[in-house]
């Protein structure tokens, strides 16, 4: 019977073991910097779809937009971001994809 803590048993891989802990102190732990919303860092309240040079920041180079979790922007500045951004490709001030050779 696995051991359990709490009421709720716990599973081979969360049992500690000697092994881990060594490994664990002689690595080097790196801290991550939580990303931050550039629209709300900087209060801007409205996304123009003029704005190219902001508007291409957030496309990679193949014409994707740029997922939240990579370019750190919360979840309704990202819904206005990809509406300004298809907004400018449909009016051609973004591309919709980058010329493949």
């Amino acid at each position: 019977m696995a051991e359990s803590r709490g009421g709720r048993p716990v599973s081979g891989s969360q049992r500690p073991t000697g092994g881990d802990k060594a490994i664990v102190s002689n690595k080097r732990q790196f801290f991550r910097r939580r990303k931050v919303c550039k629209f709300c860092v900087d209060k801007i309240d409205y996304i123009d779809y003029k704005d190219v040079r902001l508007l291409s920041q957030f496309v990679s180079e193949r014409g994707k937009i740029v997922p939240r979790r990579i370019s750190g922007v919360c979840t309704p500045c990202q819904r206005r971001l990809s509406e300004a951004i298809k907004q400018a490709r449909n009016i051609a001030l973004l591309p919709f994809a980058s010329s493949i050779k």
